[in-house]
């Protein structure tokens, strides 16, 4: 009992084992001999026991203790305690179990769905603890989420090697799916509703590969009904091939794998599955615009269409890295792929153990991956695999054993385990039909709504690897039972998966995510970790996409809701730690949200921002210190979302919308190229065409005059010199600023700058929390003054061998410039990027930057890590 005060040895009564030396002896002679060789050896032959090495061995008898025991022995008061605890034992309630106790036995436990809370109901990821125990961790999106390793948020250096020589893990359990179920011209009227770019906005064979299952689609979700909706989040969205379902069904003659015309034409009329992907930030806004999507196609059409959400059900794996196809070569065994990509994969079927090895190796081999495919797999539990021990040599035959039994001896080859393929042995709680059935349950992951078998629990398999070494050393050990298990369903050694490749033009290496069942993380966590992965948390998540140059959500998508509400609790944050700073070392305040309304009054100004400072300071007819006024404006229209500073305009992720946004303002004259067919050749052409320059413009108030703010994404390198952080201020250069680094002739003193009292005038705060643009009175001043056209979202990452940051441009403004700078450059100067300024809120130099603009290099700007 736990309460009584003292600990009674437990005396077992079970036989001791007996071991048979004779045959230990015999079977390892080899290994004793050269055992015995190292050790003379190393003694000289001398195996007496050194002085200086002995030690007592009685230091562990606590006499204080014994003696105050004998004392109240003596006094008669132990037996006087152990009657009052007994009566008070049974007066009393049980008593509680600490919450150390409780909380352990809760984490400790793996359900087959849902996430454990804590006290105010944060969930947590089933790799909590692991994490908990070596990263710093932090409430985030209702999630505990790692945030990164211990220290002062730096060794990037260290993260880009891992990534660029090994591989990185990480834990995207966060990311729900949402599942539709219906008719598929339904569920295609539903997806035309919400996404963009919508499913019928692409190819015909992309669309075709897409509904057939082979590779999944990658799409903005807006809200349905409003013709220019705000979007949600960036989303993946997979369909549950139709082969498969039928394969599943029992039909025969889909077994080979491989779809014909017939079979997908009728998968058309059929009943369809689909997953929509949608990060945690945005989940019940995206969750609530598909249910509102689905009722209203169900009323339009009367047809019932299913939304549920797979919350607590599956997980989400990212392994990245130059190693990561060798890392799940390593650690996934499959024992069949139940695919129809454009691998060469397509006559899979149920593969036995000896085919495990060639299946592996045409699945991870570079040249059979494609982008984004989709590969459904029935893999092994990692845990369950068979160890590599040494060979050692057979033993001799029980006939030449003196003192053994033939019986007995018999008894003992019985009982040798093997260690191979397929092994056995007598301790095994598994019955013996699902041994030695090597061929997985047919339940795809698709059914994760009527719950996937879990895993073996771990206690049970801790119990069959040390009655293996038992037998393996041949001791015979007692005849214990079963060991308890907390679930009284039957675990399973076999784990369906889908298996997505991720991959861009703009990064070489390879990124996989492996989704699978929530309550089958931990098998594949620790795994992924042994055989060489580091964990990553949201931190260096954060440097590998701006490594790769992808945008993050919500961090690099202003134009969403969630990029608001994350910012202002970034703000929150880095008020309330600058506070607890004495005010002499308190760094200067920067706006957060950035200020996107600044960038209205820079359009206003139209082509006088390309200009140089002197003449257009004399045709400015603003007023001397004036400000943006929270009146006027965009503001006027934000002010009824409760933020100043939240984003009013749109971002431009296809060329399509980039190209109806031009002709909308009639401004298809502008030198902007999201249509152009072979975009990196067909640019370098147009820089030297000189007709280009020579078409017709619209007045400057035609194109700026009452109309919502287009950004595009582009990529910022240095010029020369300069390290870009985040949120710094992209401000559009003149020509006589370009002189000053491009000319070689001229010398460059120092560069652009601005004086120390502008850098914290440069954004004023406002007694309301609204940052606006002030703007300077003195005129000295106001010649280094520049307009802002956009703010950096992703900064340069130190140790990065290609510095890169991500920003958010005007498009407009993007064009004119580069227009003002093709008109004063030779045709052997201009370059395809265009030249930008770029100030960090808190230095006063102005660094040149070049800016390309990602819609002129890929026709979609939705990928997003």
């Amino acid at each position: 009992m736990a309460g009584d005060g003292s600990k009674k040895s437990k005396v077992s009564t079970a036989p001791p084992r007996k071991i048979n030396v004779q045959k230990f002896a015999e079977t390892r002679a080899s290994e004793l001999e050269s055992l015995h060789s190292i050790v003379s050896n190393r003694l000289n032959n001398n195996y007496r026991s050194q002085r200086n090495k002995r030690r007592r061995t009685t230091a562990y008898e606590n006499q204080a203790a014994k003696k105050r025991h004998r004392k109240r022995r003596n006094l008669g008061l132990l037996g006087k305690a152990n009657d009052d605890l007994s009566s008070a034992s049974e007066n009393k309630e049980p008593r509680k179990v600490p919450r150390r106790v409780r909380r352990r036995i809760e984490l400790k436990k793996n359900p087959e769905s849902g996430f454990a809370t804590s006290g105010d109901g944060t969930r947590r990821l089933r790799t909590h603890v692991w994490h908990a125990k070596r990263f710093t961790m932090t409430k985030l999106w209702g999630f505990h989420l790692p945030l990164g390793l211990h220290g002062r948020g730096r060794g990037s250096r260290a993260l880009l090697k891992w990534y660029r020589d090994g591989a990185v893990v990480h834990d995207a359990s966060y990311h729900t799916a949402v599942q539709l179920e219906g008719p598929e011209e339904s569920l295609i009227s539903i997806l035309n509703m919400v996404l963009v770019p919508s499913l019928s906005a692409q190819s015909r064979d992309i669309a075709k590969s897409i509904l057939t299952g082979v590779i999944y689609g990658t799409a903005m979700l807006h809200h349905a009904g409003a013709p220019v909706s705000q979007p949600i989040a960036p989303v993946n969205y997979m369909w549950r091939p139709s082969c498969l379902r039928n394969r599943e069904n029992g039909n025969n003659e889909h077994s080979s794998g491989v779809c014909n015309e017939t079979q997908i034409s009728d998968a058309c009329s059929s009943h369809r599955q689909l997953w929509v992907w949608i990060h945690a930030s945005a989940f019940s806004e995206g969750y609530d615009a598909l249910k509102f999507a689905c009722q209203k196609q169900m009323n339009e059409s009367g047809i019932l269409i299913n939304c549920l959400s797979l919350e607590g059900q599956l997980a989400k794996l990212e392994v990245m890295g130059s190693k990561a196809s060798e890392l799940l070569q390593k650690t996934l065994h499959p024992f069949s792929c139940n695919s129809d990509n454009s691998w060469q994969l397509r006559n899979c079927s149920v593969l036995e153990v000896d085919g495990d090895s060639e299946l592996k190796k045409s699945i991870f081999q570079s040249e059979n991956i494609s982008p984004c495919s989709v590969l459904s797999l029935a893999v092994k539990d990692p845990r369950s695999l068979p160890v590599k021990i040494v060979d050692i040599p057979k033993p001799t035959p029980t006939s030449v054993l003196n003192n053994v039994p033939e019986d007995e001896a018999k008894e003992h080859d019985s009982l040798t385990v093997n260690f191979g393929n397929g092994e056995k042995h007598p301790h095994s709680w598994l019955s013996e039909p699902e041994k030695s059935s090597s061929v997985p349950d047919n339940r795809s992951l698709w059914d994760a709504s009527s719950r996937v078998t879990p895993p073996v629990e771990e206690n049970v398999l801790c119990w069959e690897r040390h009655h293996l070494r038992l037998d393996f050393i041949c001791l015979d050990g007692c005849k214990s039972r079963t060991p308890n298990t907390s679930s009284k369903v039957q675990g399973s050694t076999s784990c369906p998966i889908l298996l997505l490749t991720n991959s861009n033009g703009m990064d070489s290496l390879m990124r996989w995510s492996v989704i699978l069942p929530l309550s089958w993380v931990r098998v594949f966590w620790i795994p992924f970790v042994s055989k060489g992965a580091h964990a990553i948390g949201l931190r260096e998540k954060r440097w590998i996409a701006c490594e790769v140059g992808l945008p993050q959500f919500p961090s690099d998508f202003p134009d969403c809701n969630a990029h608001l509400s994350f910012m202002v609790n970034e703000s929150a944050a880095l008020d309330h730690k600058v506070e607890r700073l004495p005010p002499s070392v308190r760094p200067l305040k920067v706006p957060m949200p950035f200020p996107w309304n600044s960038v209205h009054l820079a359009l206003d100004k139209g082509s006088a921002i390309v200009q140089d400072p002197q003449i257009s300071g004399q045709k400015d007819n603003i007023d001397d210190n004036s400000l943006l006024s929270s009146e006027d404006g965009d503001c006027a229209k934000t002010a009824a979302t409760g933020h100043c500073n939240s984003f009013d305009g749109f971002v431009g992720r296809t060329s399509s919308i980039l190209i109806d946004f031009l002709s909308e303002i009639h401004a298809s004259h502008l030198l902007l190229f999201p249509h152009i067919p072979n975009k990196k050749t067909r640019l370098s052409e147009l820089m030297k065409d000189e007709s280009i320059l020579s078409k017709g413009q619209c007045s400057a108030h035609q194109i700026t005059s009452n109309r919502r703010l287009c950004f595009i994404r582009v990529l910022l390198h240095a010029y020369k010199e300069g390290f870009f952080e985040e949120g710094a201020v992209v401000c559009a250069p003149g020509p006589s600023d370009l002189s000053k680094w491009i000319s070689r002739s001229e010398i460059n003193d120092g560069g652009l700058q601005i004086s120390q009292s502008s850098v914290g005038s440069y954004f004023k705060e406002q007694p309301s929390s609204k940052w606006e643009l002030l703007i300077p009175q003195d005129h000295v001043v106001r010649e280094s003054h520049r307009w802002p056209i956009g703010f950096v979202t992703a900064g340069f990452v130190r140790g990065s061998k290609k510095l890169v940051a991500e920003a958010f441009c005007e498009a407009v403004l993007l064009a004119q410039l580069r227009e003002e700078q093709w008109r004063g450059m030779p045709v052997k100067q201009r370059r395809k990027e265009i030249y930008v300024l770029v100030r960090n809120l808190r230095s006063s130099a102005y660094r040149l930057a070049l800016a390309t603009v990602v819609l002129e290099q890929e026709e979609e700007d939705v990928v997003f890590l």
